[in-house]
């Protein structure tokens, strides 16, 4: 393959992939709604993919967000802990708390799933001021194709049994 034809495939193959992935990301965006409405008013939180005319080719799923401990008010939490675990703050031209301390203290909340902390030592309970419970990862949804779901797709894809399904406009041409 000469320059000119390797530039020519790549300029193809990039205005194909933006084209897929600007397609997918929308697909994905009303998947994911889909999902959250059918959980909300059915509970339905997974739902089979179907080929227009054939077997179901993959499952997408509706997972849980995570919620973790985070500081929201450094200045509130580095108080906190000058006030009561000053050995855990460390000064140089700012304060601040250390990190193991800061990990421990986070690690203890979240899994408590609030802001109080139990110190371990003394048993001493804290309602640790500037951190919250909030969510860490976003609620998403998963698609896991069946055995031959992948193959199963891009030969349908091959036979132009897609192209009402998955981006007709490369096959019918956009023009933009």
């Amino acid at each position: 393959m000469n320059l000119k034809e390797a530039a020519m495939r790549e300029a193809a193959l990039k205005t194909l992939l933006d084209t897929v992935k600007d397609a997918y990301d929308a697909a994905r965006k009303d998947t994911r709604a889909a999902l959250e409405a059918a959980a909300e008013e059915t509970g339905v939180r997974q739902m089979a993919a179907a080929l227009p005319d054939g077997p179901d080719i993959a499952t997408v799923s509706l997972s849980s967000g995570e919620a973790a401990a985070k500081v929201t008010d450094e200045v509130a939490f580095t108080a906190w802990v000058i006030a009561h675990y000053g050995t855990e703050v460390e000064r140089r031209f700012v304060t601040e708390v250390r990190a193991a301390f800061r990990d421990k203290v986070l690690g203890a909340l979240t899994a408590a799933g609030g802001i109080e902390w139990a110190d371990p030592e003394t048993g001493v309970i804290h309602e640790v001021p500037g951190v919250a419970i909030a969510p860490s990862r976003a609620r998403t949804h998963s698609l896991r194709f069946k055995k031959d779901g992948r193959n199963q797709v891009m030969a349908a894809w091959r036979e132009g049994r897609l192209a009402a399904v998955a981006l007709p406009e490369l096959t019918a041409g956009s023009g933009s």
